[in-house]
């Protein structure tokens, strides 16, 4: 039969609890015991002493001692037998006189004194560690039995209350596990996003906090995967539509060919090859198997490539393109067809935001790496969609995205360049206020 955690965790605060109980009953009433016949021993044998002294006073001598120590009740010495000897360690007197003596082994020694004086001292066995054999007077009897009661019951009291925390502690801990697997089972059935509720900093409470982060990744990347399918399936669709459209016109001889038809036709399965191109390359860079043909590049080159590959546009539609890099930067070691495809796409970007105005293309050095900008002073980005820009498929304008039909708006353009620039180690980054402007920043190690 399976316990659960939380009896689990009671019983193992309950056997702790009485194991430590009983370690402290027994070491505390050894000791009780071991400390109680010392001051017995020592009791008796300062009595002994005393008695010794005020007999020595009264004769004059140790005449009569004998007769003195027979006359003494059986509990007066402090063991079954003594020595007395003078202060030159003479023996004086063997008492009892038949008895036997071990002065080899351990012994205790109480001084007898006389006005400050050692006249002579007492030898005696050593007090047991334990004295059970019941020779105990009744006072002392009931001194230890009631010590020995009060043990027991102060052990019973403490097992109960280990008892009682152990099974409030193990349902303190078990309240967020029990929350944590039902979360989990919720999630198994597909309710993605639960959240728990969070009541601790302790390593119970990060695995909470693990779990509702997990929890919303999982949701918000669910969401991702069927916004994108839904996209691929639209962006796919549209050039599907337009070339079955016109072939089925041709085939049924509705439509006549001709040179324009057949550059439509040609720009549509271009732009369907193109989005199917964008699609391979992120799934190479979700798999890690980017290839990246990495060569010495110098920045202020790499700039002005995109830059001469869009100086036409820009002049068509007015607005300034500028390259500003020094000559002395250190080289990327890059791919120089990825990270042009990066800049083209974000300088494309720009213009396509940028009626009037400038765009910037700069480099410069900072630490051990190199920073490349694409800066213009079109509309910009509003704050809600600037920290969603490099997701795949998203769109700022969706009206535009979806209801209009034209080469690289299919929402992958960002989402390849982050890709490209993580494969090559580095960060990208955007900035953007309403109406002034956007500033793309990517930064390159420049070593690999």
């Amino acid at each position: 039969m399976m316990r659960s955690l939380a009896t689990k965790l009671t019983l193992a605060f309950l056997g702790i609890g009485v194991l430590g109980v009983l370690l402290v009953a027994i070491i505390s009433n050894i000791q009780v015991r071991s400390r109680f016949d010392q001051f017995i021993f020592e009791q008796e044998s300062n009595s002994l002493a005393e008695q010794l002294a005020t007999h020595y006073a009264a004769q004059g001598d140790w005449d009569g001692v004998e007769t003195f120590l027979s006359g003494l009740p059986g509990r007066s010495l402090p063991g079954p037998w003594i020595v007395l000897v003078d202060s030159a360690e003479n023996e004086l007197i063997r008492w009892p006189p038949n008895g036997q003596f071990q002065l080899d082994e351990p012994t205790e020694r109480a001084p007898v004194t006389l006005d400050d004086m050692t006249i002579a001292t007492i030898i005696h066995e050593p007090p047991p560690s334990w004295r059970i054999d019941g020779g105990l007077p009744p006072p002392e009897t009931n001194f230890l039995r009631d010590v020995t009661t009060a043990s027991v019951i102060s052990a019973g009291i403490a097992v109960v209350c280990a008892l009682l925390v152990g099974a409030w502690l193990a349902r303190r801990m078990m309240q967020p596990i029990n929350a944590l697997t039902e979360a989990t089972q919720a999630m198994v059935a597909g309710e993605l996003g639960t959240q728990v509720q969070v009541n601790s900093r302790n390593e119970i409470g990060r695995l909470a906090n693990s779990f509702n982060q997990m929890s919303h990744d999982l949701a918000q990347a669910n969401r991702l995967r069927t916004q994108m399918t839904a996209d691929i399936a639209h962006d796919l669709r549209t050039p599907l539509s337009i070339l079955q459209g016109y072939l089925e016109g041709l085939k049924e001889g509705e439509l006549t060919g001709s040179p324009r038809l057949y550059n439509l036709l040609y720009d549509e399965a271009q732009q369907l090859n193109h989005l199917i191109q964008e699609l391979r390359t992120l799934s190479l860079a979700d798999a890690g198997e980017l290839s990246l043909n990495t060569q010495p590049i110098d920045p202020k080159a790499l700039l002005e490539r995109s830059g001469l590959a869009y100086v036409m546009q820009a002049e068509q539609q007015g607005v300034a393109l500028r390259i500003e890099a020094a000559d002395d930067l250190p080289e990327l070691e890059a791919d120089l067809e990825r990270m042009t495809q990066v800049l083209n796409n974000l300088v494309a970007n720009a213009l396509k935001h940028t009626q009037a105005g400038t765009v910037t293309l700069s480099a410069r050095q900072a630490e051990q790496a190199i920073l490349l900008q694409v800066s213009d002073t079109g509309k910009g980005i509003a704050e809600a969609d600037l920290p969603h820009i490099f997701d795949r498929f998203y769109r700022a304008d969706k009206s535009r995205g979806r209801n209009e039909h034209e080469a690289g708006s299919s929402g992958l353009g960002l989402a390849i360049a982050k890709a490209i620039v993580l494969a090559h180690g580095g960060e990208i980054s955007a900035e953007s206020q309403p109406n002034r402007g956007t500033i793309i920043t990517v930064m390159l190690p420049t070593q690999l």
